[in-house]
């Protein structure tokens, strides 16, 4: 393996994205074949050099990159002072250290991308980025054409923020309750929820099917799978596509699922 930047071979050892990578470097943190390294230009040879983080060796992990259908009822961290269940459950058979990207709240579901790219993660958070979340919302009471126009258009939450422009589809109803296709490119806390409630609805139903181009499909609850180098690829463009691709990205076959696990 080449010579990288010691601030690139944390991010792909799964410790950090490279920007926190560098604060540990400037810190004084990270020690190379028993010296403190704080230049952040210090490059070192992943087979040959012995990098030490408070007093743990680190090696380069083969880049893992899954989709997960999260369930409800899970917290999108890897441990919780609560107790309650996380997302890390899903995740002990992936080989790898591996993070979610972002997070879900606690009672919605869907599509979560999980990595040990630190830098694709930090570039797909990054609000300058606008990543595309596409969510199936399901609605307590019949909703309006107008309301649909409203939030469209956007909608002051209830500490006075504004959101952006969304993409909004009605769905359907079933005479008590309305289905909503929303696209939005903001990260507000709790957004679709706020802006239910500034709109006078309350979400019944929050599901997320969509995520930097990419599709929940027919992944089952609580399941995930290995994504495709096309669609790491399409993850990487709609992150603005500045990262360093990782030496290898394992291709599945179709419709290859891993971590089965029923709810």
């Amino acid at each position: 393996m080449p010579e990288m930047r010691l601030q690139r071979f944390l991010a792909q050892a799964g410790v950090a994205s490279r920007r926190k990578a560098e604060e540990l470097i400037v810190a004084g943190r990270v020690k190379v074949n028993g010296q403190v390294v704080t230049e952040l230009g210090s490059k070192v040879d992943p087979d040959a050099d012995k990098v030490f983080l408070g007093g743990k060796r680190l090696l380069v992990e083969r880049a893992v990159y899954l989709m997960l259908n999260k369930p409800r009822g899970y917290v999108t961290t890897m441990s919780d002072p609560e107790g309650r269940p996380t997302v890390r459950s899903f995740l002990k058979r992936a080989g790898a250290r591996v993070f979610p990207v972002g997070r879900l709240d606690f009672n919605t579901e869907g599509l979560l991308i999980c990595t040990n790219d630190g830098d694709l993660a930090h570039a797909l958070m990054h609000p300058k980025h606008e990543v595309r979340k596409t969510y199936h919302v399901k609605l307590q009471g019949m909703v309006a054409r107008d309301t649909v126009s409203s939030w469209q258009k956007g909608v002051t939450l209830d500490d006075g923020d504004r959101t952006a422009p969304a993409e909004v589809k009605l769905l359907g109803n079933t005479g008590k309750n309305t289905w909503l296709e929303v696209s939005i490119h903001e990260g507000k806390n709790r957004q679709i929820h706020r802006t239910a409630e500034a709109l006078g609805f309350n979400v019944l139903k929050l599901t997320r099917i969509g995520y930097g181009g990419l599709a929940l499909d027919d992944l089952r609850v609580g399941t995930t799978r290995e994504l495709s180098r096309d669609e790491v690829d399409k993850l990487r463009k709609a992150a603005g596509g500045t990262m360093h691709t990782f030496e290898k990205v394992r291709k599945r076959a179709p419709g290859k699922e891993q971590n089965r696990r029923r709810r």
